[in-house]
């Protein structure tokens, strides 16, 4: 029997009942039954295809992937668990063995059919919102919603899911009260955001439905490949706009929340250190005296215009780190600007250090990301614009001042080109292997740096934090493993995999194309009319990213997950659970292959490690900033213990009055900031791992004299 009547069937009972359970007073416009387009089957063939053939992980579509899609897809839908019943998950169960079969026959009903049932539930639940807010909460009632959302059971019964989003209206109302919102302002913002959510519901189309369901595919090979949907030129230019002018970030859609795709190196948000990837977009407002108006429930591109405006002015946003929506948003101010290549440049500086009668002249190179300007590249400009180029002319100007030590600042830094990575380890080390990428045909290329000119030979480090990602692992792997500098910070990301973005146009075309001249003497109209509009691009099939091929250092270990380990490990906010590579139980795994042949510069010893490393342990005995910095790090893991969330707004306030002052690391002029020059303080006083990194170079001087 086929899984579309069956699913049919059981969701009219299950939505049935959940309404007459519900006993729903307003009577909803009825939603639209989305159903696949004729070109999403043509598109699902070639996305099989190429994940067969070229995808690195050689994972076959059978029982084993389609229990994994079954779960990705679920979770892509209701990740909270508060629109399915468990009774709903027993029946799916049937079917999750069977979700290769369909996709390998072109098939997609049960993404559709189960999209669809969901719609319906969450109409249902939006609808008894209006009846909830209007009834009121009581907020001094001593209760708790579970975050756990990893141990949360699904609800056995409509009463149960309705007395859970009891909890969670409740909470969303308290959020606006803590943020100092009165509660007919906290009614009216729930209100609108409702209402904004429930006409979103019937704009769904069904390249949203294919999107998602694609993308519970994609994600069983691994977290970086994924698909695409069409989107319309108007749409594009405003995001390829935005990625360029305003803030520096380009945004996505995920159901009625507009979401942090990726940040633009150099742009506002890069620089607030405080926006990134699949950060929730809540709130904005202009100005620095302008109302926050809740964008919850709008459109992308109405979102877009709001966040974008005149250069030079203030714009305001309201976001949930991590998308996490039981969190209390956080307030960040910009100022617009067009962002130019200029703004991700490197930029270079020299931080004088006082101790013991002598002056250490320590050389920061501040590196955002590994950039390149390919057009002039392309067009034959023989001074192009690179990251090598930059670094270069900085560090010949560092080195006329006199510089002692370097340091290289890769924090945030989430990658780049390739190339450039390998050409600035070249400017350290001389000609040699920088990183080997083993390809989808377990072919292994070696890429060296080819000149054996070294463009500084002194005591060298990198810093690095959790979203040092890609090309920037490569570099600081590189310089470990010559043993040329030492890594300061935190683990950084383990993204060690290399993706390609492919058009599916192409392809689908050829494939229909086949159909056509296998089928010549069948009735072929729709074929036919279906290949005239991809082909006159009527039809947007969108596109496939996908993982190719794999990093591994000079020295055969991968930085996939594993990332870079510094050799000192500064206080960290964040675990490999929370963020990076490891965090997704999707990501390839670590492996090794062959060390390639290099010569280490042993400039950094064990003894010389072992040295610093003590240091490092005085220091953070005695510098009152680095104790303030692992007492909030402490306190702020404590309070991630708890996995509830206390609905009594007594209790949420003495714990947002104390989360604040926590948060507020001294900045004061500590006793070791008066070792540093005047003019350098105001920077140091604000940032202890330039602070500590800094020092550490000073006593590596110290020693080599």
């Amino acid at each position: 029997m086929q899984i579309k009547l069956l699913i049919y069937f059981v969701g009219q009972m299950l939505v049935l009942a959940t309404v007459n359970a519900q006993e729903q007073p307003v009577a909803q416009q009825e939603l639209i039954t989305l159903v696949p387009l004729p070109e999403h089957s043509k598109a699902l063939f070639i996305t099989l295809a190429y994940l067969e053939k070229y995808h690195y992980r050689k994972l076959k579509l059978n029982d084993s992937l389609s229990t994994v899609i079954f779960s990705n897809y679920i979770d892509a839908l209701d990740p909270s668990k508060v629109f399915f019943l468990q009774s709903d998950l027993d029946y799916f169960e049937k079917y999750k063995f069977q979700l290769d079969d369909e996709l390998l026959a072109e098939k997609l009903d049960f993404g559709f059919q189960i999209f669809n049932l969901y719609q319906t539930r969450v109409l249902d639940q939006y609808a008894r919102i209006p009846e909830m807010l209007e009834k009121g909460f009581d907020y001094e009632k001593q209760e708790y919603y579970d975050l756990d959302l990893d141990e949360i059971d699904w609800a056995s019964s409509v009463e149960e899911l309705n007395e859970r989003w009891r909890l969670i209206v409740k909470g969303r109302a308290l959020n606006l009260l803590l943020a100092k919102k009165d509660l007919d302002e906290a009614k009216k913002i729930l209100s609108d955001r409702n209402v904004r959510r429930i006409k979103s519901l019937y704009q769904n189309k069904s390249e949203d439905v294919f999107q998602v369901y694609l993308n519970a595919l994609t994600s069983a090979y691994d977290p970086h490949t994924s698909y695409f949907s069409p989107i319309t030129s108007d749409n594009f230019q405003i995001n390829m706009s935005l990625s360029l002018e305003g803030i520096g970030a380009v945004l996505g859609q995920q159901l009625d929340y507009t979401q942090i795709v990726s940040v633009v190196p150099g742009g506002p948000a890069f620089k607030s250190k405080r926006i990134f990837e699949k950060d929730k977009v809540i709130a904005v407002a202009q100005g620095d005296y302008g109302e926050f108006v809740d964008v919850v429930g709008w459109r992308l591109d109405e979102v877009v215009q709001k966040i974008r405006g005149p250069k030079g002015t203030v714009v305001r946003l309201q976001t949930l780190s991590k998308g996490d929506l039981a969190a209390l948003p956080d307030t960040i101010r910009m100022i617009r600007e067009k962002i130019k290549l200029e703004d991700e440049s490197a930029k270079g500086e020299i931080i004088s250090y006082f101790e013991d009668d002598a002056t250490y002249q320590v050389g920061v190179i501040t590196l955002p990301s590994f950039y390149i300007d390919f057009e002039e590249r392309s067009a034959g400009v023989e001074n192009y614009k690179s990251t090598t180029r930059d670094v270069s002319i900085l560090l010949d100007s560092l080195n006329k001042i006199g510089m002692d030590a370097l340091v290289i600042d890769l924090r945030y830094n989430g990658g780049g080109s390739l190339d450039e990575a390998i050409d600035l380890t070249g400017l350290f080390i001389p000609s040699g292997p920088v990183v080997q990428v083993r390809n989808t045909d377990n072919s292994i290329d070696v890429l060296s740096d080819d000149n054996p000119k070294v463009m500084y030979e002194g005591p060298l480090a990198v810093l690095e934090n959790r979203y040092s990602a890609s090309a920037s692992e490569i570099f600081a792997a590189a310089i470990q493993d010559y043993k040329r500098g030492v890594i300061f910070g935190e683990n950084s990301f383990g993204k060690g995999t290399v993706q390609s973005l492919l058009s599916l146009e192409r392809p689908v075309l050829n494939y229909i194309n086949r159909l056509i001249a296998v089928n010549q003497f069948s009735n072929n109209n729709e074929l036919i009319d279906l290949r005239d509009k991809v082909k006159n691009r009527k039809i947007s099939l969108g596109q496939l990213k996908m993982t190719l091929a794999k990093f591994y250092r000079a020295s055969g270990s991968s930085t996939q997950r594993t990332g870079v380990r510094p050799d000192i490990a500064f206080p960290s906010y964040f675990t490999s659970d929370e963020v990076g590579e490891s965090s997704s139980p999707s990501a390839l795994p670590w492996d090794e292959i062959g060390s390639s042949k290099f010569l280490s510069a042993y400039d950094v010893s064990s003894e010389l490690l072992d040295d610093l490393y003590d240091e490092y342990r005085k220091h953070l005995a005695e510098d009152k900033q680095l104790m303030d910095l692992v007492n909030d790090i402490n306190e702020q893991r404590a309070a991630n213990e708890d996995k509830s969330m206390s609905l009594n707004l007594s209790m949420r306030q003495k714990e947002a009055e104390a989360n604040e002052s926590s948060k507020k690391i001294n900045e004061e002029v500590v006793k070791t900031e008066l070792y540093f020059a005047e003019s350098d303080i105001a920077k140091i006083s604000k940032d202890p791992y330039l602070k500590e990194s800094i020092r550490l170079m000073a006593e590596w001087v110290k020693r080599s004299n």
